[in-house]
């Protein structure tokens, strides 16, 4: 059973947070720090964007150690195409960490979001990195959660509890993203922290499984980020016997983690720049997971469509379009469409009888949408939300 826990991040036994403002930001927290007193088996994910910040490239080359104890992040300041100057910045801001800290640099994880192409203010970050570190304590998780925060309008953490092997297990999670949303790791970063006694092998494969069917599985504009990553630290301390994936309490465990990607990539889409809807988008009886991943996304990336939200439009022929150019090959006639539990097409031919009813549903904060080509036994999930007005001014005035 999984249950739900305070702390976020610093929920697990043995972890420490702190987040301060370093000046990057005019008054909000704009640099956090999470640590292990112990080492921790560390994994990540990352963006797949061919553009990718120095944090990014940093932070693949410490995992090649699997041991971690740190992760330092700032908000405001992407650190991305930035140069060499951009990757020695970087490299200095695990090594100022990792001096005040008693640990070794490649122990730092470093992970950066904000602004693209200006190059951090080291002076400000290596003058606030002690404040930082005398700052760290077992009850800050929500100031990590402000102070990764870039156009978010809320935080998003959480934490759970587990029992394997006869020991409570703690993960805590906390994220950040409301622009730049779409799938293969662009889009936020979260990390992830557990006191599980557990392999680097499984922790990874479950951070992979957990991701797929999450943070890979949203979209809120269709841009992918150049900063993005899913970082992972489990430090052992909850004292249970050494967790595998052949073990059967793994699934306890993989479980749990799903439960904590979840909720942080609904919270993402709920918190969408502008985004007035939570859209749920399902496609069913496919060939093929990729026929269904491929129609998903093409709706979930739909200016028309995401419109058509916004303007509260119940213009079903827009995701009957994207379903007949997604390039998924399929007899219309055999298409259906809903909204909600209402099938507004059968067989490929829409109705009118239920057009009052289908208004009232776009009228809701929350909707489903189901594409059932009828061909197969594969299906598919994607979460979106609606494109609004306020969205183009926010990204419109980012940079000034």
């Amino acid at each position: 059973m999984v249950i739900k826990i305070k702390g976020g991040v610093a929920a697990p036994k043995d972890f420490k947070v702190a987040a301060i403002n370093c000046g990057i930001k005019r008054k909000r927290k704009d640099i956090a720090l999470i640590i292990s007193t112990v080492p921790a088996v560390a994994c990540g994910l990352f963006t797949q964007n061919r553009v990718k910040a120095a944090p990014i490239l940093v932070t693949k080359e410490h995992l090649k150690k699997t041991i971690a104890q740190a992760i330092i992040v700032n908000s405001g300041n992407a650190n991305c195409c930035t140069g060499e100057k951009g990757l020695k910045d970087a490299h200095l801001m695990a090594q100022a960490a990792a001096k005040e800290l008693g640990f070794h640099k490649e122990d730092l994880l470093v992970a950066s979001t904000g602004v693209i192409g200006k190059p951090l203010p080291m002076d400000k970050i290596k003058s606030a990195i002690p404040q930082l570190v005398k700052k760290l304590h077992k009850d800050s998780g929500s100031d990590v959660a402000e102070g990764i925060m870039t156009t978010d309008k809320v935080t998003k953490e959480i934490a759970v509890r587990v029992r394997i092997k006869g020991k409570d297990v703690a993960i805590g999670g906390v994220a950040k993203g409301a622009g730049m949303i779409h799938p293969n790791m662009a889009t936020m970063l979260c990390f992830i922290t557990t006191d599980a006694y557990i392999t680097r092998r499984a922790l990874k494969i479950a951070l992979v499984n957990a991701v797929d069917k999450s943070f890979n599985a949203v979209s809120v504009d269709g841009d992918m980020s150049t900063n993005d990553c899913v970082l992972a630290l489990a430090n052992g301390s909850a004292g249970n016997k050494l967790l595998d994936k052949k073990d059967k309490e793994f699934a306890i465990f993989s479980d749990a983690l799903a439960y904590i990607t979840d909720y942080l990539a609904k919270a993402m889409i709920r918190d969408g720049e502008g985004a007035t809807k939570f859209v749920e988008i399902i496609v069913k009886n496919t060939k093929t997971i990729l026929d269904a991943k491929r129609i998903a996304n093409k709706v979930a990336t739909s200016t028309l469509f995401k419109t058509a939200l916004f303007g509260e439009d119940p213009n079903w022929g827009r995701i009957a379009a994207c379903a007949g150019s997604s390039g998924v090959i399929f007899d219309s006639d055999d298409l259906d469409i809903y909204i909600g539990d209402v099938r507004v097409v059968k067989n490929g031919e829409g109705s009118s009888k239920h057009n009052a009813e289908i208004k009232k549903l776009f009228k809701n904060r929350e909707i489903d949408v189901t594409i059932d080509l009828n061909n197969g036994k594969k299906a598919y999930r994607m979460w979106t939300c609606d494109l609004s007005s306020d969205y183009v001014k926010i990204n419109a005035d980012y940079t000034t």
